[in-house]
C-alpha cells in the first residue's frame, strides 16, 4: 500500500509538472530555432556547421565556469572561495551540477573527498540538530518551571523554534539573494528550499553571475547558512516523517 501511495504521489507530480512546464519547453525550443535561422539568414557569411561548433564550444565552456565578456573571458569559479563553496555542495550532497571537476585528478580527488566528507557532514548535521533540539527542550523546561506550564510550554517553544527557523533559513535569505544576485523574492525562496533540502537542481546558484561583483564574505556566510539550515530543515522533515508514520 505504501509503495502504491508513493508511486501515485510521484505520478501526480509528474503529471502536474508536465502540464505546467511542457508548453514553456516547446515555446523555448521554437524561439531558439527561430533565432538560429534568423542569424544564418541575416549573416550569410556564417555556415551552419561552424555556428553549431561555436555554440557547442560556448556551452562546454559555460559548464566549466567560463563566460565571454567582450574580448576577454571571466574566471573565478575555481578560486578558493568558489572551490570552498563547491566542496560544501559536494559533501552536503546538494550537487548543483553547474560546476564539476574537468581533470582526471580532480575527479578522483572528488570521489575520495566525498567518500569521507559525506559521513563527516552527516555527523556534524546530526550534532547541530541535537544541539538545536536540546535548546528547544531546555527553553520549554524553563518555561514549565517559571510559569508552571506543561503541554503549553512545549507547544509554544516548538512553534517559536519553527517560526525562527522559517525566518532565518527560508524567509529572510531571499532578501539577501535579491540584493546580491538580482533575483526576485520568489526565485530566492525557491533557491533556499531547493538548497537546504539538498535537491540542488542547479538552475539557481549563488555567486555565478559574471556581471556582478560579490563581497569576499558572501559565499562563506552562505556556506554556514547551508549547514545550519540543513540541520534545521532535517528536524522539520524528521517531524513530518514521524507524523506520516
Amino acid at each position: 500500500v505504501l509503495l502504491v501511495a508513493y508511486l501515485g504521489y510521484v505520478g501526480l507530480g509528474a503529471g502536474v509538472l508536465q502540464a505546467l512546464e511542457r508548453p514553456a519547453e516547446v515555446q523555448a525550443a521554437q524561439h531558439l530555432l527561430q533565432q538560429h535561422w534568423e542569424l544564418l539568414a541575416n549573416h550569410t557569411c556564417l555556415q551552419g556547421p561552424a555556428l553549431q561548433r561555436l555554440i557547442e564550444g560556448i556551452i562546454q565552456a559555460y559548464k566549466s565556469g567560463i563566460t565571454l565578456q567582450g574580448n576577454t573571458t571571466s574566471l573565478g569559479r575555481w578560486d578558493f572561495s568558489g572551490s570552498f563553496f563547491f566542496s560544501i555542495s559536494a559533501i552536503t550532497t546538494i550537487g548543483y551540477g553547474n560546476l564539476s571537476p574537468s581533470t582526471v585528478a580532480g575527479r578522483i580527488f572528488c570521489i575520495l573527498f566525498a567518500l569521507f566528507g559525506i559521513p563527516l557532514n552527516l555527523v556534524l548535521l546530526n550534532e547541530i540538530g541535537q544541539l538545536m533540539l536540546l535548546g528547544v527542550q531546555h527553553c520549554a523546561h524553563r518555561l514549565e518551571e517559571v510559569f508552571h506550564w506543561q503541554k503549553k510550554a512545549s507547544l509554544l517553544i516548538k512553534t517559536c523554534a519553527l517560526v525562527t527557523g522559517l525566518l532565518l533559513f527560508l524567509l529572510l535569505p531571499p532578501l539577501l539573494f535579491s540584493d546580491k544576485e538580482g533575483w526576485s523574492y520568489e526565485e530566492g525562496f525557491y533557491y533556499s528550499f531547493v538548497t537546504l533540502s539538498t535537491i540542488g537542481f542547479g538552475d539557481y546558484v549563488i555567486g555565478m553571475n559574471p556581471d556582478r561583483t560579490y563581497p569576499g564574505w558572501y559565499k562563506n556566510v552562505i556556506s554556514l547558512w547551508i549547514l545550519f539550515g540543513m540541520a534545521w530543515l532535517a528536524l522539520v522533515i524528521k517531524f513530518c516523517i514521524n507524523f506520516l508514520e
